[in-house]
């Protein structure tokens, strides 16, 4: 298992992230409120404002403060 730290002392496995996407789109929006309502969203915000979406290989989308460009830097140094 290789967490990444998705903020606020929250991680999430490496292998199981499929997308990490920005939340103002439509189409992510839906999926975000269709996981909210399936009981299938992780709230990993903290309060803050959503700003990323991380859609994981179980069906599970996490949401989280940091920008998806932070995520992706924190993923590849993980992976060296």
């Amino acid at each position: 298992m290789k967490p990444v730290n998705i903020g606020f002392g929250n991680a999430v496995n490496e292998d199981r992230i499929v997308a990490v996407v920005n939340p103002e789109a439509a189409p992510i929006k839906r999926i975000v409120q269709l996981a909210k309502d399936n009981g299938t969203a992780i709230d990993a915000t903290c309060g803050r404002k959503t700003r990323s979406v991380i859609i994981c290989d179980s069906g599970h989308i996490v949401l989280s403060a940091l920008m998806p460009e932070t995520i992706a830097e924190k993923s590849a140094k993980n992976a060296e």
